[in-house]
């Protein structure tokens, strides 16, 4: 009971990431012999695949390449930019033989070519795309295993895994999965234990977007630097609070004076810097700091007012 529920647990959340990755869509058209894998149409046209049939086909497939006795004699084929990565990491983490970008016309049958290779089994990405290959292996008699969208063709394909093969996620993932499966039948990992490979390692990545991130993350970082450059020269004693006039320190600036006051200095201390040296007042005129009396305007007598000065 407990392995069925392990088994069961597992199979959900695979299903769920190849819902995430939408292994489960497929294209506007479909072929004839792909139509046992599609499980219905939408409404825009677009087929959606079976998932259930894709994992059935995925342990197929692993069984057939755990069944080759040198896992070298195992060709991995993808001239799709999405999925070079991909073939390059099952490759290393199943000890199969890569060939990512073009395929060079030969290669299984012309021993005269410097790339000559004589597999047992032959892996595809895309059937439409990899068709030299897939033509060649039937001259040779060698059995092919593809990943299969809702319109490619199925002629020399002997195992077929229905899912998207044209999204740099979703062809990341299925190696992902058959890479797994592949070990686990081999008896290298436990079933019932998760793998320790992230499968972000199997998908694309653009160069122009890495370029791009590392630029931001540089960018950041020096931002970061610069700020813990400022903070380190303050918290040293880099700028004085006290000179500069911060409030709060003991040397607090002096108070300005009003607009259209001339600060004045007292008597008996020399004057303000940039300002004369001012004489006492004399008689008949206001004292510093008072106001200037006002003409009496014609026709009205002067009152004399208390400290006016005159």
């Amino acid at each position: 009971y407990t392995d069925t529920t392990t088994t069961t647990m597992s199979i959900e959340l695979d299903v769920e990431h190849m819902l995430a990755a939408q292994v489960h869509i497929g294209t506007r058209n479909s072929t004839q012999n792909m139509a046992p894998y599609v499980w219905r149409r939408r409404q825009d046209g677009v087929h959606i695949l079976h998932l259930g049939k894709t994992i059935e086909k995925i342990k197929l497939a692993a069984r057939v390449i755990a069944a080759v006795e040198d896992p070298a004699d195992v060709v991995c084929i993808c001239a799709r930019p999405y999925g070079q990565r991909a073939v390059l990491k099952y490759s290393q983490y199943t000890g199969a033989n890569a060939i990512a970008g073009r395929f060079t016309p030969g290669t299984f049958t012309n021993q005269i070519t410097k790339q000559f290779r004589e597999p047992r089994l032959l892996i595809v990405t895309d059937p439409r795309t990899d068709s030299q290959p897939v033509a060649e292996a039937s001259y040779v008699g060698i059995p092919v295993i593809a990943f299969c969208d809702s319109d490619s063709p199925l002629q020399y394909v002997d195992v077929a895994i229905p899912s998207n093969n044209k999204g740099k996620h979703s062809i990341g993932l299925m190696y992902w999965l058959l890479a797994r499966e592949v070990l686990r039948v081999r008896g290298a990992i436990a079933r019932d234990e998760p793998w320790n490979v992230s499968v972000d390692l199997f998908f694309f990545r653009d160069v122009e977007e890495m370029e791009r991130i590392e630029a931001e993350q540089k960018q950041q970082e020096e931002e970061r630097k610069a700020a813990e450059s400022s903070a380190a020269q303050w918290d040293a004693g880099a700028v004085d609070p006290a000179a500069a006039g911060m409030q709060g320190f003991e040397a607090a600036p002096q108070q300005a004076a009003p607009m259209g006051v001339v600060p004045q200095a007292a008597y008996g201390e020399p004057a303000l810097a940039g300002f004369a040296q001012q004489a006492p007042p004399q008689a008949g005129q206001p004292a510093y700091g008072q106001p200037v009396p006002q003409q009496p305007a014609a026709g009205q007598a002067y009152q004399p007012q208390p400290g006016a000065g005159w």
